[in-house]
């Protein structure tokens, strides 16, 4: 089912058992798969593929090269970033007939930048920022920043995503609404 205003390219792939929200737009050589579900005013880039029964949220930027797997759920507002990955299974082998989805959930307004990799079974709270090239392999509190393999907490970020020292950003006067422990 598509909404109003959507823009499909037409060399992408996409069911007609999908569901597309209003003024969202499918560029080049994406493949969305039936029962996945993208929200109102998304961006989905180019070489994308988002498997059955992923949801995506309203106003959420999927960059170029990500593929999105069963078990994955972007909440509203969220970025991932180009060639980033996100896994299911926490067992791989190719001749494995009996895995079980994994499920990971990016909260509302986190970024995922490039080529990230997020382990599945973890969560990305809100407003959370996992810098180029991270492992994700465990929960992300509310508004961290995180680097690395695997990665860790390194600071925090404001809803506008500059790293702060403080709980009112000092670029957007953004109260942040966590506890910042351990700033310098």
């Amino acid at each position: 089912m598509k909404g109003m205003n959507v823009y499909i390219d037409n060399k992408a792939n996409v069911s007609e058992k999908a569901y597309i929200g209003d003024n969202t737009k499918i560029w080049i050589n994406s493949q969305i798969r039936e029962k996945a579900q993208i929200g109102k005013n998304c961006i989905i880039s180019k070489d994308t593929y988002i498997d059955f029964g992923v949801i995506i949220g309203d106003n959420v930027k999927i960059q170029n090269g990500v593929s999105l797997y069963h078990g994955v759920i972007i909440e509203d507002d969220g970025f991932i970033g180009p060639n980033a990955t996100f896994t299911n299974d926490f067992y791989p082998r190719a001749f494995n007939e009996d895995w079980t989805v994994r499920g990971t959930l990016v909260k509302c307004g986190a970024s995922i930048c490039a080529n990230a990799t997020i382990v599945c079974g973890n969560t990305v709270g809100e407003y959370a920022m996992v810098a180029a090239g991270s492992v994700v392999t465990h929960d992300i509190a509310p508004y961290s920043l995180v680097v690395g393999n695997p990665a860790r907490h390194v600071g925090y970020v404001c809803k506008c995503g500059r790293k702060v020292t403080v709980n009112k950003c000092p670029h957007c006067g953004y109260e942040i609404p966590v506890v910042m422990e351990g700033v310098k």
